[in-house]
């Protein structure tokens, strides 16, 4: 599979556990390429900023890392550099510089300058905007009719790259979805706790 067919699977699956496993190994493998120092590619610092503390907000840390543990900014600006064409990477930065924009406009500040609370505002706009054009795509498919898809919207890029960054991760696939690389022992029936994850 090449690059830019992942990019496409990607983008246009909803829930990454539905990811054909070549594409999550692929993933995975990208995090072996991060060095050990920080060091953008792509992404200057304060787009990085603003990448990160936008991924913190897709995946908080609580009793697991969040995003910006797991260094899913620079697993992005990887993505970005190596994977990304010239046109897709222009359009996911035009989303970055949006964000700032729609913060000035609102606030009279760049996102990252803002607080939680306008933040959080700032973020839930978007998700609600990125689910009335999944709405529209449903609405117009029925009708036969097309509309932009929902996969080319900055903020379900964003979602979809946090995702499989987190996700592909060491610390993400085994906290957060307790993989197993090599399992001690298989139990086909096994009764689990009220509040215990299945593993």
């Amino acid at each position: 599979m090449q690059r830019r067919e992942i990019i496409r699977v990607l983008l246009g699956t909803a829930a990454l556990p539905l990811l054909p496993r070549e594409v999550f190994a692929l993933l995975s493998q990208v995090h072996d390429q991060l060095p050990a120092a920080p060091a953008l590619k792509t992404l200057n610092p304060h787009q990085d900023a603003t990448v990160t503390t936008i991924a913190e907000w897709i995946i908080p840390q609580t009793d697991t890392p969040g995003a910006k543990a797991v260094r899913v900014n620079e697993f992005i600006d990887l993505i970005l550099t190596e994977w990304y064409d010239d046109e897709d990477r222009t359009k996911f930065l035009a989303g970055l510089t949006n964000v700032d924009t729609q913060c000035r406009d609102l606030f009279g500040k760049d996102f990252v300058d803002c607080s939680a609370l306008q933040q959080k505002q700032l973020l839930t706009a978007l998700d609600e905007e990125l689910t009335e054009v999944r709405q529209a795509e449903v609405l117009l498919s029925q009708r036969r009719r097309r509309v932009g898809p929902a996969h080319q919207t900055f903020f379900y890029a964003m979602k979809q790259l946090t995702l499989a960054g987190y996700f592909t991760s060491e610390e993400g696939a085994k906290q957060a979805l307790h993989y197993q690389v090599i399992p001690s022992q298989h139990s086909a029936c096994v009764p689990l706790e009220e509040e215990e994850a299945a593993k």
